[in-house]
């Protein structure tokens, strides 16, 4: 299969798994918010008093006030739609389709995997960023970030927004389909 031929497959399969990926998100993305869930209790405790899942969506309850008088019982929560750093499941998926490979499953379950993490860098990183950065001096002040860890928390959210969904699954598709990028590029296909 020439390279024109493996691309309009691509094109063709994206659709379809982006409408399965984003109907079956709660789902397939339990194993993203469960990380999420396991590195903030253990790493920012102090912040995060419990996070659950709507949907798509992760919801952190902190122990961060809003800093307005008569807010003594009101804590912030942050809402953090982890299809925003997702998005790479379905492209993975639109790749290992279109290379119609034997152990097509196989190769589809070493990809959700591995990404799993990923994913969850972005939404982690995204909850820190709102909570340290944009929500404000008044609540920023109250995580305790001095600056070199707000910056490390801006670079955390720039790469888990900008890098991380795209390049992962490109990286892992190549990783998974050599023989198939080698027959392809040998004209063997």
């Amino acid at each position: 299969m020439p390279l024109g031929g493996f691309v309009i497959r691509v094109v063709a399969w994206l659709p379809v798994a982006f409408v399965l990926w984003y109907y079956s998100a709660p789902i397939l993305l339990w194993p993203a918010a469960l990380i999420v869930d396991l590195v903030a209790r253990a790493g920012f405790a102090d912040l995060v008093r419990s996070i659950a899942q709507s949907g798509a969506t992760l919801v952190f309850a902190t122990s961060l006030r809003p800093g307005a008088s008569g807010a003594q019982a009101a804590y912030i929560s942050v809402d953090v739609n982890m299809l925003l750093y997702a998005f790479g499941l379905p492209l993975y998926a639109a790749l290992v389709a279109a290379a119609h490979e034997p152990r097509w499953l196989r190769h589809l379950v070493i990809g959700y995997a591995a990404m799993m993490p990923f994913v969850a860098w972005g939404v982690l990183a995204d909850f820190l960023k709102n909570v340290a950065i944009t929500a404000g001096p008044l609540i920023a002040s109250q995580t305790g970030f001095v600056p070199w860890q707000r910056e490390a928390i801006a670079f955390a959210y720039q790469l888990g927004t900008l890098i991380l969904p795209t390049v992962a699954p490109a990286v892992l598709w190549v990783l998974t389909h050599r023989a198939f990028l080698e027959r392809m590029k040998g004209g063997t296909l």
